[in-house]
């Protein structure tokens, strides 16, 4: 289970999060919708350590991880896929998964975990050796995704992963995000892709300039009209 209480990041004099709570836990999807600026990359990039609270707390499984550095996070069982996916384009496929099994919770299954990876994304089965860089967008997202999932996380935070990826790889994707909640790993979800993100989520948060102003079951919202005019483009 992660919990995050009251977390607030500045950038300088600007509050770009404040006072936002929320809690995931194993085997379930939850996605937090804003428009662009609200702070949703904010607060993704505060939990996994990349950015520091300027008060707050983050607890996974009890033990506060507030202000660990961010491989002992990783370690805890927090893996993030950025918006720019931070993928290493010119190693190969191969070579980007095994990385992403470098942490120690993850070395002794890495077999394990290729063996469900490549499950999961059939299309980098078969291409083992080719360089990230001469992949598709969909297919790197599907890189980033599986060395993310090499780290045998917990919670795994994706940050607007279908930015750039036609509707058809979008659909691609979001199905394999309900595959791999089916895993019981936990999934956080930042995302401008309201439809899509609400039709397969459990439950979500809305965030408008840092701050949480509304949270509900993925369903509720997607029938709430004040949701659907903002997000969901309803006229």
């Amino acid at each position: 289970m992660l919990e995050c209480k009251n977390i607030a990041v500045f950038y300088g004099r600007h509050r770009a999060v404040e006072d936002v709570s929320m809690q995931i836990a194993p085997g379930e999807i939850v996605v937090m919708l804003g428009s662009n600026g609200a702070g949703k990359s904010t607060f993704l990039r505060a939990i996994a350590g990349q950015k520091a609270k300027a008060s707050g707390t983050v607890v996974m499984d009890g033990a506060d991880i507030s202000h660990r550095p961010s491989h002992e996070i990783v370690e805890a069982g927090i893996a993030l896929v950025p918006e720019d996916r931070g993928i290493f384009a010119d190693m190969t496929v191969q070579e980007n998964l095994i990385l992403g099994a470098h942490p120690r919770r993850a070395r002794a299954l890495e077999a394990d975990n290729m063996a469900r990876v490549l499950g999961l994304f059939p299309r980098l089965a078969e291409r083992p050796k080719q360089l990230v860089r001469t992949m598709s967008g969909g297919e790197r997202q599907m890189v980033a995704l599986g060395r993310a999932m090499m780290s045998a996380p917990s919670i795994l935070m994706l940050d607007e992963p279908s930015l750039g990826l036609s509707p058809l790889l979008t659909s691609e994707l979001f199905r394999s995000l309900v595959k791999i909640k089916d895993t019981g790993v936990g999934i956080f979800l930042v995302e401008q892709n309201a439809k899509q993100s609400l039709a397969i989520a459990d439950r979500g948060y809305l965030l408008d300039n840092g701050r949480i102003v509304g949270a509900d079951s993925a369903a509720a919202l997607s029938r709430d009209e004040k949701v659907r005019h903002a997000y969901l483009g309803a006229g």
